[in-house]
């Protein structure tokens, strides 16, 4: 089929060009900014075009003579991201009945089992996406993930920055929560499936073998990395002054910490029933072999570090190769970027 990635340069979408190449698909790539193919290393196959989702004209240029729509885009860095987002959808679900397109993917995020009043404003809009999406003329799909562990992938970069920085990592007691992390690589499986004639349909849960408490994840990316912290149960600690905290110690973009912060108080794990195993069987890649994956330099699958993915992920080479203890590299690199956001560069 031919299909539309829309939010191409985006961590999941960098990856998911290529491995629908590998699936025999042909590829459109669409973003926000102006398309520059060779950033990514995508080759002639990949067309790339330039596509705000929220512009009917050039949304309705980029769905033009498509099979299927993998639609990507999510604007947590920004304030007034629920009212874009939903704009988005909108526009996006407009086009996709006026050109009859035949499938439609959007990448969700895991659901908790609480009443919607409860939900994040984060977790609120996905669900508020999802059902715009949902009530498309196309088969659809709503691929609904947790944190995807990758390198570069936003909520593992801001869980391992924390892993890293502090040697003993307060932990507020309402964030022992249960989560079900999944790699990038079996989400770029699921979606090739939900692309398919049999594939998923409506909303489907994704998730990895491992369901772990965020502690427990927090462990696991420092082990991933070689390290041993010491982390010390807090019994009250506000969710507001937490998420300030966290975007202070993290180089991430301070709305997305906030927002991903509120989403930590309730279980983030796949439904009975309502989750998606693999059509051809295989094992999904369990915690360990993910982060292992993501921290190991020589590694060079979809779980490794991408010279595009955003400069707030990768890391600083000066840096790396000077012989300093793990934390204050870690505080070395927080203070340049900071340096670096005052001046502009």
């Amino acid at each position: 089929m031919k299909v539309l990635v829309l939010g191409a340069t985006g961590y999941v979408g960098s990856r998911l060009v290529p491995h629908l190449l590998d699936l025999g698909h042909e590829a459109v790539a669409a973003s926000s900014s102006p398309p520059d193919p060779d950033r990514f290393g995508w080759d002639e196959r990949v067309e790339a075009v330039r596509c705000d989702v929220t512009d009917a004209g050039s949304v309705a240029a980029a769905v033009e003579g498509v099979d299927a729509v993998v639609y990507l885009v999510h604007s947590l860095q920004r304030s007034d991201f629920t009212d874009r987002d939903r704009l988005g959808a909108e526009t996006v679900a407009a086009a996709v009945d006026e050109h009859g397109v035949r499938r439609l993917v959007y990448l969700s995020g895991l659901v908790p089992d609480a009443p919607e009043s409860e939900l994040s404003a984060h977790i609120s809009s996905r669900l508020e996406v999802e059902r715009i999406l949902l009530g498309t003329t196309a088969e659809a799909a709503a691929l609904r993930a947790g944190v995807v562990i990758g390198a570069g992938s936003t909520s593992f970069e801001i869980i391992r920055q924390i892993a890293t920085l502090f040697v003993v990592q307060p932990v507020p007691l309402w964030m022992h929560h249960r989560v079900q992390p999944i790699a990038v690589s079996d989400v770029l499986r699921a979606i090739g499936e939900a692309l398919d004639d049999d594939g998923p349909r409506g909303a489907v849960d994704i998730g990895g073998p491992d369901i772990v408490t965020y502690p427990a994840l927090m462990g696991a990316c420092g082990r991933g990395t070689g390290l041993t912290r010491l982390r010390v149960p807090v019994p009250v600690a506000p969710a507001g002054l937490v998420g300030l905290g966290t975007a202070l110690a993290t180089t991430a973009p301070f709305h997305t910490v906030t927002s991903l912060i509120e989403s930590l108080h309730h279980d983030m794990v796949c439904r009975d029933g309502d989750t998606w195993s693999p059509r051809e069987g295989g094992l999904l890649l369990g915690l360990a072999e993910a982060v292992e994956r993501a921290s190991d330099p020589a590694y060079a699958g979809p779980e490794a570090a991408l010279p595009s993915d955003p400069a707030w992920t990768r890391p600083h080479r000066l840096l790396d190769a000077l012989p300093m203890p793990a934390t204050t590299r870690a505080a070395a690199r927080l203070a340049l970027h900071r340096v670096r956001s005052v001046l502009g560069t």
